[in-house]
């Protein structure tokens, strides 16, 4: 059961990574209070803003695929599940700090919130290792 509940919610961690995506499609109206502001700390000054938001679109969407599928396997009983958790894991916290805009307003917003569920997936793998 603790599988089942685990797994679903790294399955909805993983589609929340999602909503990143479709920031970077513009596919709704930019406000302040919704994340990414299409700008990393990293690379803006590296890529114009059309790479940027290309980039953003897929390494968000495969960390989205990652969680989503380690998500699956870990309801499932995969014996694959852990080290696809931790991988998966893993890429989403880099992805999140590699598209941070460098500010601290909003934080939560930017991605807090994805980094400490990180930490605690990878804390709890390497308790249960």
């Amino acid at each position: 059961m603790v599988s089942l509940l685990l797994g679903i919610f790294v399955a909805l961690h993983g589609l929340v990574h999602l909503w990143y995506v479709t920031l970077a499609q513009g596919l709704v109206e930019f406000r302040d209070d919704m994340g990414w502001t299409a700008e990393s700390w990293l690379l803006s000054g590296a890529l114009g803003e059309g790479t940027l938001r290309a980039l953003a679109t897929a390494l968000y969407l495969l960390a989205a695929i990652a969680l989503i599928g380690s998500g699956v396997g870990l309801a499932a009983g995969a014996d694959w599940a852990r080290r696809a958790l931790a991988a998966s894991a893993v890429f989403s916290t880099v992805v999140v700090l590699l598209f941070w805009d460098g500010g601290t307003h909003m934080l939560v917003q930017k991605g807090l919130l994805a980094l400490l569920i990180n930490a605690a997936l990878l804390g709890g793998l390497a308790l249960n290792d």
